[in-house]
């Protein structure tokens, strides 16, 4: 009985001992350690349409090359400039593969 008594006092102290260490670190926790963060703000979306216009006015499919590069411009939100290429400007879209692990944007 008297371990007993001693083992719940001590579950007692050490229950009370962790409560006052976390009161005392929320409660203490300046600015200087954790500046609020703010959210950066949204970026703006390109004209998909415009852009695979673009991208896809020398195509010899233009239709399938327009609705490929919308749908890598849509997840992306970026289409590399000119016609061709230049995939090193816009890495999600120069990622993006088939299921045959080809490329699938135009």
């Amino acid at each position: 009985m008297a371990i007993s008594k001693a083992l719940l006092a001590l579950l007692l102290i050490s229950l009370l001992l962790n409560y006052q260490i976390s009161e005392a670190a929320t409660t203490s926790g300046g600015d200087d350690e954790n500046p609020p963060t703010h959210a950066s703000p949204p970026t703006q979306k390109i004209d998909c349409g415009a852009a695979c216009s673009a991208r896809c006015r020398l195509s010899s499919r233009p239709h399938l090359c327009k609705r490929a590069c919308g749908t890598c411009c849509a997840r992306c939100n970026c289409v590399p400039p000119g016609t061709y290429g230049n995939y090193e400007t816009c890495a999600c879209y120069a990622n993006m593969t088939t299921h045959g692990n080809k490329r699938k944007c135009p």
